[in-house]
């Protein structure tokens, strides 16, 4: 017993190294995306830890510290870039991406052992970027709009798709396999006659150990050994050996020569996890597009909501101004009392604009706060802190337009979903060919060989008061474990055979319909992938032709502006002369407040339709500076803005 266990001990070490060299290849993803605590197949100090179970850290719900460095005097004074960077490092949308790639390692850790895949998550969060839609002022003072969805713009949309369904043959299970056991046997058979055995009940006790190593190859190869090997002793008399040793050590090899047989039928699960692997980085890279493409609207609809406000506040302050001339004329008896009330109702108009101004503001404000925190306002410090948006819209004196035709090239060369698509279908062209080969009869190669000893004392009788009786054994079989272990390693007494086994299905339906079905489906994705590029097309000119509107309606809002100040102004200058009327005075004044809003809104519209083309170009990473590695790790190199010189 105790060399058959110092050879299970040396077959462990040997297989078990065998395993621990076979999991340290390097492997394709970036080291950098493994997370802490979880290396599949590096780093490993011993091959136990292939059982254990490596846990995956805890999210976390601390914001970085960014946050608390822009936090001056009971505000937040908060630029663009700032804001795209509390984005990159504390959006829940992000993180929950990140977990994406490291999904798309354990897919490949998956079919690296011959196993199914799971599949990876390609939808994206879309942040809410705005409040209401529309708040009126009343009594035709005019409405501030803001595109986006009236209450929480947001929701899940598709990446690209990464569509896999598993057919064909079946992959071998690529992990190597060591089995290792014992048993004990005791059986006692009743002799009817004892001629042959010498004893009526012959009685025999064995001990069984047994090893075996099995291994798949993605060449469509099964490898197996296996050694067993037993110590009987029975109470048999014409034994000519008790006790004794047999053991034999197996080798066979499976070869599939149709079906299932080459690399690129057995390694297709791999080489779709490693596109996996880049659908998720691609993803990943979408969700942060698309974050701070929201965020930027977010920030902007902050800035023109606060613009809004001192808008309504000049608005309140010509009422209020007209209210106070009129009670001085209505003192000295040159303006009827009438004119007192409309004035009033006039300053509480403008009061009740200037409070929905503000109130939306703060709003908005709580929207920022939400995209830009772990754990949205839960904290209190950050709940009642308001926010200072210290950058302003600004439309540059011409765009640079370049020809349509560029564009959509430049979009088909930089955007995610359309890369995502293109490995989409190779993906599903790598598939193909597990459903070819199923299409092909069974042809399987077996070969074996099985080489056997034996080995043990001769057999000695003892009867009572005669001496001990030896019976007579080939010196060859007389000795213990090393001799039995010797005939098998010589091939003393070999064993071995070739076969060939042929399945042909005569219909063959099943494998014909799962080569026409995933045909078809790839059919539809090449469809899907025309389709998508046209959209492309469609989205990149609308997305221009929508800039080129938002700078004609600033254009047209600037002009309307300034046609109400002038108009105001000579309004009031008639009507100090008696010329004109308090109705003309405060119709002039609602029409200034409804093109200062109208600008407002246009500076919006035009924010948005910039935002609109850089996402529709691909473009949004590269014009913000954003870098992706960033981006990955959660951590923004750029140190926080300064506050305005006034704040410091």
């Amino acid at each position: 017993m105790k060399k058959t266990i110092s050879l299970i001990a040396v077959w462990g070490l040997l297989f078990g190294q065998a395993q621990v060299q076979a999991q340290q290849q390097p492997s394709p993803q970036p080291a950098e995306s493994a997370p802490s605590g979880w290396r599949f197949g590096s780093g490993m100090r011993n091959w136990l830890d292939h059982y254990k179970m490596h846990d995956v850290e805890p999210i976390n719900l601390s914001n970085s510290n960014r946050l608390d460095a822009l936090v001056r005097a009971g505000r937040i004074y908060l630029s663009l870039q700032d804001a795209i960077a509390l984005a990159l490092e504390n959006n829940l949308d992000i993180e929950l991406q990140r977990y994406g790639p490291r999904l798309a390692e354990t897919e490949l850790l998956r079919a690296q052992g011959g196993g199914f895949l799971r599949g990876i998550p390609t939808a994206l969060n879309n942040v809410t970027t705005n409040v209401a839609t529309s708040v009126s002022g009343g009594g035709g003072v005019g409405t501030f709009q803001a595109r986006g969805g009236g209450g929480a713009e947001t929701g899940q949309v598709s990446a690209g798709g990464f569509v896999f369904s598993q057919t064909g043959t079946t992959i071998p299970i690529l992990d190597p396999q060591f089995s290792v056991g014992y048993g004990f046997n005791h059986r006692t058979s009743i002799n009817a006659n004892s001629f042959a055995t010498g004893v009526n009940a012959q009685v025999v006790r064995s001990n069984s150990p047994f090893l075996q190593f099995q291994k798949g190859l993605l060449t469509g190869t099964t490898f197996q050994v296996d050694y067993n090997s037993s110590h009987v002793r029975t109470n048999v008399l014409r034994a000519e050996i008790n006790p004794f040793w047999t053991g034999n050590l197996g080798i066979s090899v499976q070869q599939n020569l149709l079906r299932g047989f080459g690399r690129a039928v057995n390694n297709r699960n791999i080489r779709i996890a490693r596109n996996e692997i880049t659908v998720a980085d691609l993803v990943f890279k979408q969700q942060v597009i698309s974050t701070v493409s929201g965020v930027i609207n977010i920030y902007w609809d902050l800035v023109s909501y606060d613009e809004d406000v001192k808008v309504r506040k000049q608005a309140l302050q010509l009422a209020e101004k007209l209210l106070s001339d009129n009670k001085k004329q209505v003192e000295i008896g040159t303006l009827a009392p009438i004119e007192i009330v409309r004035a009033e109702a006039e300053v509480a108009r403008n009061q009740q604009d200037l409070t929905v101004a503000e109130t939306r503001l703060l709003q908005q404000e709580t929207v920022l706060k939400n995209a830009l925190s772990r754990t949205g306002v839960s904290n209190p410090v950050l709940a009642e802190t308001r926010i200072v948006a210290t950058d302003s819209i600004r439309i540059p004196e011409t765009e640079q337009i370049q020809p349509i035709q560029d564009l959509v090239n430049t979009a088909l060369a930089t955007r995610p979903d359309i890369e995502q698509t293109r490995i989409s279908i190779d993906s599903t062209k790598i598939g193909l060919e597990g459903s070819k080969s199923q299409l092909k009869p069974a042809l399987d190669l077996l070969a074996t060989t099985r080489q056997s000893g034996l080995s043990g004392s001769a057999n000695v009788i003892l009867i009572p008061g005669q001496p001990p009786i030896t019976l007579p054994a080939s010196p060859y079989f007389i000795g213990g474990f090393p001799n039995m272990l010797g005939q098998v390693f010589r091939r003393n007494f070999p064993d071995y055979g070739v076969s060939f086994n042929l399945n042909i299905p005569l219909s063959n339906r099943q494998a014909r319909a799962d080569m026409a079905n995933d045909l078809l489906r790839l059919r539809q994705q090449e469809v899907r992938q025309q389709q998508q590029v046209n959209q492309v097309r469609v989205e990149v000119q609308n997305a221009l032709i929508g800039l080129q509107q938002a700078r004609a309606g600033y254009q047209a809002a600037v002009k309307s502006r300034t046609f109400a100040e002038q108009t105001l102004d000579a309004e009031q200058k008639k009507y100090q002369l008696g010329a004109s009327t308090i109705f003309l005075v405060i119709q002039a004044q609602r029409d200034l407040a409804v093109a200062k809003a109208s600008e407002v809104s246009a500076l919006s519209s035009y924010s948005r339709a910039k935002v609109g083309l850089d996402q529709a170009l691909g473009l949004t990473l590269d014009v913000n500076s954003i870098a992706i590695d960033e981006a990955r790790k959660g951590q923004v190199s750029r140190p926080p803005s300064a506050p305005p010189a006034s704040d410091k």
